[in-house]
């Protein structure tokens, strides 16, 4: 019997998922899931949890953040697009 190979230069590299690519619903959760993951922000200006939300979501439409699987963790998260 084959086992699989535990070969760290074989794991499965991040997979990049366009934000069209899911469901409005899908979106809304994982954006919020970032924005709170964040933590507390004590900049000059406050923003609600309903800002940040729209903001990230905003910037994902206009190609300054992506979204990134990583199938070894099976986790997402969001980055800059740079």
């Amino acid at each position: 019997m084959d086992l699989p190979d535990d070969d760290p230069a074989e794991s499965a590299a991040p997979v990049e998922v366009p934000h069209t690519a899911l469901s409005q619903d899908a979106l809304l959760g994982l954006v919020e899931s970032f924005v709170l993951r964040e933590g507390t922000d004590y900049g000059a200006l406050e923003f609600t949890h309903e800002q940040k939300v729209a903001q990230v979501i905003a910037q994902l439409q206009r190609g300054e953040a992506r979204i990134l699987y990583d199938p070894e963790t099976e986790s997402v998260t969001l980055l800059p697009a740079k």
